[in-house]
C-alpha cells in the first residue's frame, strides 16, 4: 500500500502537467511576441527627430517639424500645402527616416 499511486493522484499530476504547458505555450506564443512588439514601437517613437516622416494609425502621412517632449506630443506638416497637425506620439504607426532618403538621392 506504501509504494502504489492510485488512479486519482495520477490524474492529477497529469492536469497540472498540462496546464503548465498550456500556459507556457500561451506565454512564448502570445505574450512574449507581443511585448517585444510593444518595447520596440516605444524605442521607435522615442527615437524620432525633426524631418523624420511618420505615418500616424489614422494614415496620415507627414514630417515631423516640432518634438515637444514635456507633454509627449509632436507637430507634423502635411501636404504640398504645408498644413501643420499636432499628435501625441502613440498615434505613431510607423517612421520612414528623412534624413536617410535625402542622402540617397
Amino acid at each position: 500500500m506504501g509504494g502504489t499511486i492510485d488512479s486519482s493522484t495520477g490524474g492529477m499530476i497529469q492536469l497540472v502537467l498540462t496546464t503548465v504547458i498550456l500556459v507556457a505555450a500561451f506565454y512564448f506564443v502570445l505574450i512574449r511576441p507581443q511585448s517585444k512588439k510593444q518595447k520596440e514601437e516605444e524605442q521607435m517613437r522615442s527615437n524620432l527627430e525633426i524631418g523624420d516622416e511618420i505615418v500616424t494609425i489614422g494614415g496620415i502621412i507627414g514630417r515631423v517639424v516640432n518634438i515637444n517632449d514635456s507633454d509627449d506630443s509632436m507637430m507634423i506638416e502635411t501636404g504640398a500645402d504645408r498644413t501643420k497637425i499636432k499628435l501625441k506620439k502613440w498615434a505613431i504607426s510607423s517612421v520612414n527616416n528623412g534624413k536617410a532618403d535625402e542622402k540617397k538621392k
